[in-house]
């Protein structure tokens, strides 16, 4: 497994409250990066409706342009834009860590929900070739193929991924819902295709006391916008090409401390076409550079100071003739004490971010106690704050409108867990509560389309429970669970008191797997309740239960050769996200890939949790 990285949460954020998802089992599996993250507690991800389609990540509340989404520790996305997770495929990482809560103390203002670290796969040294083709419903190809080995004195990596999915299929529809026993309209969704090619490139050496880290990343993909049922579209379309490269460097010094440096950039390119925008094409290209440096020494063995300065841009031109950039600055202090030998730590830390004309404070105060026989408790407490995003002030982003308006918002939070861990096992709870003001989160803005709002004042709070056993070798068990209460707390008789769009009170996870390493079997269920989708509780999505369950054989292992089948919504369950766009019916999905390493040993799926 990768050394954690300086931008890793397991190093820069000690108190957090973390999830740590092996990604290298999961390759057997037709899934990709958000399916990944549905086991974490406090998430919720919301999907456009398909293989390929726009799929983002909400946690513990927070609105999913408030959730910092980092490949190998650089941002994906600027801050506070709402990271596509549908780009980013399995088959290139090794591990997903999962911060829960505010992380803008530590990360900036895009991190005011939590942060997702995309750990890519290692360049270790050893030779090694792979390759996975999936095929399954709805016309879906998926290909990756790759391999690393030795080179110029360092370790190197390179992947090539693939996508196509006619995304085409039938689902039912009630178009009267406020009438008991309505009969449901079949219809079927059309334009909802998706083609993805892309691919991703890492180098690693060792430089006497420094080691070297780059990385290039970047795909083309070309998608239609079905939009949601009520107001279907059969022309809208988006092509973008996007890319990012970046240089890292850490350096160890005798004397004691560490310097990390890191310099990337970023392009998007879009065109979006069709009903939704207008007459004509519409083009944009936004373009992002960043550079940070931060420096931590631990004194006498108890005394940790970390420092961070990091600077950057954001550029968009656009065909409207409106081409607006701005810079951004951050300055960040931290201070972490152990106490005897470890088992209790204090750590504490301010940040503060310049965007354009928008300047923000973010501090934060951190405790963790470890406890005999492998219970520990931590706690949080801080003010998060991030100004509006480039992205939602002056880009359009498929079928989400820039709002020029907004306002910054902040949040006051706070958290409490205790966990307990066992060599077969562990379980963890978490209560956790944010007091927003100007909260800014997406609205559907009818006809088509949805727009971010300032929220005057709304309150968060939940609780998150997380478990998971192995009693044998040959059976795992993991679960979660996420409780959420939302309030708008704005003195206007239309909202006041209601719960915020897009948040369901009640989630549950749940996965069985079980076999001997040549013939595993996996059960999961995912259920959620109702959600809304505006502010006047008026329109609103059902409750719904998923059920996938597959079954994954190795029936060689020189080289490994892997089969899997995945069987998605078992019980056909229809239903739809977002603002009304349909979910796939029941889909089978089958995997085959083929790894040639020296060292050949079969994946094993775990969970950690902190």
């Amino acid at each position: 497994m990768n050394e954690p990285l300086p931008t890793s949460p397991v190093v820069r954020d000690p108190s957090a409250t973390l999830t740590i998802r092996d990604a290298t089992n999961a390759r057997a599996e037709a899934k990709d990066a958000s399916e990944l993250l549905t086991t974490t507690p406090g998430a919720v991800v919301q999907d456009s409706g398909g293989a390929g389609q726009r799929k983002t990540l909400s946690l513990r509340g927070a609105a999913p342009n408030a959730v910092l989404v980092l490949l190998d520790g650089v941002p994906l996305a600027g801050p506070g834009a709402a990271m596509d997770l549908s780009r980013i495929p399995v088959s290139a990482l090794e591990r997903i860590e999962v911060l829960r809560g505010g992380g803008s103390a530590r990360y900036g203002p895009g991190a005011m929900g939590g942060v997702v670290n995309l750990v890519t796969r290692s360049p270790d040294g050893s030779t090694r070739l792979f390759a996975d083709v999936t095929q399954g419903s709805f016309v879906t190809t998926q290909l990756s193929a790759g391999g690393a080995t030795s080179l110029l004195g360092g370790d190197g990596l390179v992947l090539l991924h693939g996508l196509r999915s006619e995304g085409t299929y039938a689902f039912s529809y009630d178009e009267l819902p406020s009438l008991p026993g309505n009969p449901l309209t079949t219809l079927t969704r059309t334009n909802n295709g998706a083609l993805q090619g892309g691919g991703l490139i890492r180098f690693r050496r060792r430089i006497g006391a420094t080691q070297v880290d780059l990385l290039g990343e970047g795909s083309v993909e070309s998608r239609g916008l079905a939009g949601p049922v009520q107001n279907p579209s059969d022309s809208a379309s988006q092509l973008t090409g996007r890319g990012t490269f970046s240089a890292r460097t850490t350096t160890r010094f005798e004397a004691g401390g560490s310097l990390s440096t890191l310099g990337w950039g970023r392009l998007d390119d879009t065109t979006l076409n069709g009903t939704f925008f207008g007459a004509g094409t519409y083009h944009q290209r936004e373009t992002s550079l960043g550079a940070e440096a931060v420096y931590s020494r631990l004194f006498a063995g108890r005394h940790g100071v970390t420092a961070l300065i990091s600077g950057g841009g954001d550029w968009l031109t656009a065909a409207n003739g409106v081409n607006p950039s701005w810079g951004r600055f951050a300055a960040m202090l931290g201070d972490e004490e152990l106490f005897f030998d470890g088992a209790l730590s204090l750590s504490a830390s301010a940040r503060v971010d310049v965007a354009g004309r928008f300047v923000v404070f973010s501090p934060k105060v951190g405790v963790v106690a470890e406890l005999p026989r492998g219970f520990s408790v931590r706690a949080n407490a801080g003010q998060a704050s991030r100004p509006p995003a480039f992205t939602e002030l002056y880009v359009m982003q498929g079928t989400l409108l820039p709002n020029p308006d907004l306002r910054p918002e902040r949040a006051l939070t706070g958290d409490v867990g205790a966990a307990w861990k066992h060599e077969r096992g562990h379980v963890s709870a978490t209560g956790f509560l944010s007091l927003y003001e100007d909260l800014i989160s997406y609205e559907y803005y009818p006809p088509n389309l949805a727009r971010p709002y300032n929220f005057q004042a709304a309150r968060v709070a939940g609780l998150e429970l997380e478990a998971a056993a192995t009693p044998w070798r040959w059976l795992e068990l993991t679960a979660s669970y996420t409780f959420l209460d939302t309030q708008n707390q704005k003195d206007d008789p239309r909202y006041y008191l209601k719960a915020l769009p897009f948040r369901p009170a009640h989630r549950l996870h749940a996965r069985v797997s079980g076999g001997p390493d040549w013939l595993k079997g996996r059960v999961e269920v995912l259920f959620q309740t109702a959600q809304f989708t505006n502010r006047t509780e008026t329109l609103s999505l059902p409750a719904r239960a998923f059920v996938n369950v597959g079954l994954t054989a190795r029936p060689w292992k020189d080289p490994l050769v892997t089969v899997s089948v995945e069987l998605k919504n078992l019980l056909d369950v229809q239903t739809q996200d977002l603002d009304g766009y349909p979910l796939p019916p029941r889909a089978v999905f089958v995997t085959v890939g083929v790894a040639w390493d020296a060292r050949v040993t079969a994946p094993q799926n775990t969970l950690a949790v902190r």
